[in-house]
């Protein structure tokens, strides 16, 4: 049930189930990077859409199956272009037939590490949409060039158990954890990471927001909000 969502997972282990209003997410964790995958399920039409084919192909159909019985996915998102996120990516769009979304600067490098075209590149703002739901596209470049975010809001008529009307769901890629922002390069990746992290979440969203990482724990924007000016001075 939704109201027993931690977000907590381990490789080989159960899935994590959040039912909302119009969606249902599931997280799943895979891989020896031990990597989190979600997919978001619309629950009126059984639409689907995958964040991050990490690992595991065998694995993420299974999700797929959970998720609609008929093994339906109509996108796959790949947040940015490291290889940990993307290793089950070429065996889920074969057997789905899936197309795949990156970022616009991440989109050359994931065809080439995947071997699969990338026909959507994504850019700020982009809506992408999952049957009878929409999540929005947020940019956030430094741990890549081309990393990005995914953003669902639920309805204000949210009245599911568990939801809460108006509340966001980021899923962040590895461009934001509990504890900081994602591994950068250089002072300069960071201070445009943590600029765009700021700005284009903390800024935009409250503190009920609901943030999905690429790895490990969940966390709210609340949760993080008190240390932003820590992760800026530490520079990490």
């Amino acid at each position: 049930m939704s109201e027993a969502y931690t977000g907590d997972v381990t490789v080989g282990g159960p899935t994590a189930v959040r039912v909302l209003d119009e969606i249902e997410i599931r997280k799943v964790g895979v891989g020896p990077m031990q990597n989190n995958a979600y997919l978001v399920t619309c629950r009126r039409d059984g639409a689907q859409l995958l964040v991050d084919a990490a690992a595991e192909p065998d694995r993420l159909l299974a999700l797929v199956r959970e998720g609609n019985g008929g093994a339906r996915l109509d996108l796959v998102v790949t947040t940015h272009r490291h290889r940990d996120h993307l290793g089950a990516l070429r065996s889920i769009v074969t057997v789905t037939g899936a197309p795949v979304a990156a970022g616009a600067d991440d989109a050359d490098e994931v065809e080439r590490l995947a071997d699969v075209p990338v026909p959507r590149r994504l850019h700020a703002g982009d809506v992408l949409v999952v049957g009878h739901a929409t999540l929005e596209v947020v940019a956030l470049r430094g741990h890549t060039p081309g990393s990005v975010a995914l953003v669902y809001r639920e309805p204000e008529h949210a009245a599911a158990p568990g939801s809460h009307p108006g509340r966001a769901h980021l899923f962040t890629g590895d461009s934001l954890f509990p504890g900081g922002v994602g591994r950068t390069g250089s002072p300069e990746d960071f201070a445009s990471l943590w600029s765009d992290v700021v700005e284009r979440l903390f800024d935009r969203f409250d503190d009920s927001a609901w943030v999905y990482p690429g790895h490990g724990a969940d966390t709210t924007l609340g949760a993080e909000r008190p240390h932003l000016d820590e992760w800026r001075e530490r520079g990490w």
